[in-house]
């Protein structure tokens, strides 16, 4: 699966996943580190990504735009995690929403569970 991981979370994050043969890249890595979100959006369009995030601004710009991509893993954990930990927690879960994220969805990452909402919203 391919990712773009927001600049709220840690490149670990992307470098985790990229260990584990998934094609990851931080924001920061490819010039949008200090990107508008509707840039971010696009992008992640354009190179068929699934956006990672803390921030909800994208869920938000989705439903305005009304549209079946990108898909966004949206994270929304009481606790703070190390990078590591949390990118085995999307690990985990990963199989479980695939075929959501293949065909657009905000998966939303919680402590006890995953909300999934089909896109479009």
């Amino acid at each position: 699966m391919r990712f773009l991981v927001d600049h709220n979370l840690s490149p670990v994050v992307a470098q985790h996943l990229r260990d584990a043969g998934h094609d990851a890249v931080h924001t920061g890595d490819v010039d949008l580190a200090t990107a508008e979100d509707i840039e971010i959006l696009l992008v992640a369009r354009k190179e068929a990504r699934v956006i990672i995030s803390a921030d909800t601004d994208f869920g938000t710009l989705l439903a305005s735009q009304r549209t079946d991509d990108p898909s966004l893993l949206l994270i929304r954990l009481r606790s703070p995690r190390r990078a590591v930990e949390l990118a085995d927690l999307l690990l985990a879960n990963l199989d479980t929403v695939a075929a959501d994220l293949a065909s657009g969805a905000i998966v939303v990452v919680e402590d006890e569970r995953l909300r999934i909402r089909r896109l479009p919203i």
